[in-house]
């Protein structure tokens, strides 16, 4: 699904349903931050690519932190406890490494343009990469109003729901949101890498301060250590009482982790759609990997410390929200340390963080259901743009979906954000399972096609394993996430959650109908391992690459090293 497809590599990145998240790189090599001006030609529609290079990076990375980790981290320690909060977001940070594994072995050898869906329909099944696509929309057009919805939660810590209604925010944010993506690409652009860069240096900032907190560095001077781990204790129970209790406190969190990392795939694709992929993509997955243990598992481990899980002022540990209760667990550890302010201060840094990613996850739905309308995958009507290349059908489309969000009006928000979670949790895992049989299906093609490992640029780090091992995983956790929807709890719903379960399991009977009505309606069929076709353009990436490193070799013989290189090689190792 391309917004480019005249361009099979180097200069357009996408979402990974296809369409494109507009890169500013030149048609020149080494021209890294200038935007492009070109237009993708669609009759008498067009879309501008006007987001330059590091718009792209800052966007990708500021994707990958975000209401998950916030505010979702919360909602786990409150239900689990900080060792099952721990384990959870490590092991499913593990998988995250072998899903990028997977996604960068198939980039680094052959970079596409259509992104997971090209993939897909290349190494696989046709039906697959249309169910993936529409998929993807699918996360995208959910998440929106669930970030909206983390809104509601995060002023309810100044303005309590009795007060003023959660819909006047969701309706203001919604507004803001909409303009910015209609006002155009360049705005955006601009607007979203400055967002971007401000959660990336937040949430050191908090994890920093996490540390400090945890040894005794407050007004409080109280050096925690892991006292919340023996009072209340390591683990919480859910459901049952005893060891049995505690595992499914423990899996209950699997959720919450995956939802946390969802978005990580998109600095894979982005790194797909690199100049240079042979060097890109080994050292993007392995500062996935540090990313993960810094900002995920680091972060959570330091919060198991210094907040308790059955903290009153935390939000999704409480029954009854008081006026001073809050969403985010970090700005809990501040209140309970006794810093004056800085609850507040820290609380509107993570309304910034949400309001960032509505802001972002609008944009990609949009571009996603435009890149289906031009692989005529969706009605054509998705495919028009306005004069300033912004597709306003499929903007609008996507943005209607947001007022889902006003759910919060009726019930309360904390609810309606535990809804949200399940639809998005079951998408994002289907984005996953299909990245998995995809690299599974790649590696048997190759190897039916005498393609050694030797040859390629980068390989999966525990190769066709680890993608079955992932699978299986990612497979479990989609069915029993859910399990409680089918547990008797009177005091609650009754025998059986039909609200957790519709929400829980939609997913999965919509992707499966659009696999197998794709194959019965267009007589699709399977692509057998012999039959991949495994070398189709790449020839001429490999010619744009080696001609990209001639030039920048040149241009470094001819002007020498910038004085900013060294600067730029850090921030590029830390982020």
């Amino acid at each position: 699904m391309v917004l480019g497809s005249h361009k099979e590599a180097g200069n357009v990145s996408t979402t990974p349903d296809g369409s494109s998240l507009e890169r500013g790189v030149s048609d020149t090599p080494g021209q890294h931050d200038s935007t492009i001006e070109s237009k993708v030609e669609l009759g008498h529609n067009e879309l501008h690519r006007g987001l330059k290079a590091r718009h792209i990076t800052m966007i990708a990375i500021g994707g990958a932190i975000g209401t998950g980790l916030i505010i979702g981290t919360g909602q786990a320690l409150a239900k689990s406890g900080p060792a099952s909060l721990l384990i959870s977001y490590s092991i499913v940070g593990f998988l995250v490494f072998l899903v990028m594994g997977a996604l960068g072995e198939m980039a680094a050898w052959l970079p596409m343009s259509s992104g997971f869906t090209g993939y897909a329909s290349r190494f696989c099944d046709p039906g697959l990469g249309f169910a993936l696509g529409w998929t993807y929309w699918f996360k995208y057009i959910i998440v929106t109003p669930n970030q909206l919805t983390a809104v509601s939660l995060v002023i309810q810590f100044w303005v309590p729901r009795e007060r003023v209604n959660p819909g006047v925010f969701i309706a203001i944010f919604l507004v803001l949101i909409i303009c910015i993506n209609y006002f155009g690409i360049l705005f955006f652009g601009e607007f979203e890498f400055w967002l971007s860069s401000f959660k990336v240096l937040v949430i050191v900032g908090v994890i920093i301060l996490s540390l400090v907190l945890a040894l005794g560095g407050g007004p409080d001077h109280d050096r925690k250590g892991f006292r919340y781990w023996q009072d209340p204790g390591a683990f919480n129970t859910y459901i049952m009482t005893g060891s049995s209790g505690r595992f499914l406190a423990l899996w209950a969190t699997m959720e919450t982790a995956t939802f946390a990392y969802l978005g990580t795939e998109l600095v894979g694709v982005t790194v797909g759609e690199a100049q240079n992929p042979r060097k890109t993509i080994p050292r993007a997955i392995r500062l996935t990997f540090y990313r993960i243990l810094v900002f995920y598992v680091l972060s959570v481990f330091l919060l198991g410390m210094i907040v308790p899980y059955n903290s009153p002022e935390l939000i999704f540990a409480t029954t009854k929200v008081s006026g001073n209760a809050a969403a985010s667990p970090f700005v809990v550890a501040i209140q309970i340390s006794g810093i004056e302010g800085l609850p507040a201060v820290l609380n509107a840094c993570i309304l910034v963080f949400v309001f960032s990613a509505s802001n972002s996850d609008l944009y990609i739905a949009s571009r996603t259901l435009y890149g289906l309308a031009v692989e005529g995958k969706a009605p054509k009507v998705f495919s028009k743009t306005d004069g300033r290349g912004v597709p306003v059908y499929a903007l609008g489309a996507s943005a209607s979906f947001a007022l889902l969000a006003f759910m919060n009006v009726s019930s309360e928000s904390k609810t309606v954000f535990g809804y949200f979670v399940n639809l998005v949790t079951i998408f994002g895992l289907l984005t996953w399972i299909s990245i998995l049989v995809t690299h599974i299906y790649f590696v048997k093609a190759r190897r039916a096609q005498n393609v050694t490992n030797e040859q390629l640029a980068y390989v999966a780090p525990l190769g066709l394993y680890g993608s079955y091992f992932a699978l299986a995983m990612c497979v479990l956790i989609a069915i029993f996430k859910n399990f409680d929807a089918f547990v008797h709890m009177p005091d609650k719903y009754g025998d059986f959650d039909y609200k957790s379960f519709i929400t829980g399991y939609l997913g999965i009977p919509l992707y499966l109908s659009m696999i197998f009505g794709y194959k019965f309606w267009y007589k699709a069929k399977g692509i057998l391992p012999e039959q991949a076709d495994l070398f189709g353009g790449k020839q001429k990436i490999d010619d744009e690459e080696a001609e990209f490193l001639a030039a920048q070799q040149a241009r470094l013989l001819e002007k020498g090293p910038s004085r900013f290189a060294g600067m730029y090689r850090l921030v590029s190792w830390l982020f």
